[in-house]
């Protein structure tokens, strides 16, 4: 499937309801946290839901978001959550969106 010239793509992390980070990659993020919320996402969310989309990266292409998506899988919870709390403090509460459920 060819995807636009100069799309975005976005990596980012979903807070499950057992406090883990999901990280994955798509082109439209808050769309994909509603699938993972109405249990059509990833089967990460079976056990224990998504709860809230707590960061968000962009990128300008997904080979770039897919590289950068892999890095920080890498990562140890700590880093993520040093992420995570870098990027709240950026953001209005209002933007980031729990599930309503």
């Amino acid at each position: 499937m060819a995807e636009a010239p100069g799309k975005p793509w976005f990596v980012y992390l979903v807070r499950a309801a057992n406090g883990s980070l999901y990280c994955g990659i798509s082109d439209d993020p808050q769309r994909r946290f509603l699938k993972h919320c109405s249990g059509q996402g990833a089967r990460y969310f079976k056990t224990s839901p998504a709860q809230a989309l707590v960061y968000v990266e962009q990128w300008p292409d997904r080979r770039q978001a897919l590289q950068q998506e892999r890095l920080v899988k890498k990562l140890r919870k700590c880093a993520k959550e040093a992420l995570v709390a870098s990027y709240v403090s950026e953001q209005v509460a209002t933007e980031l969106s729990p599930c309503d459920v």
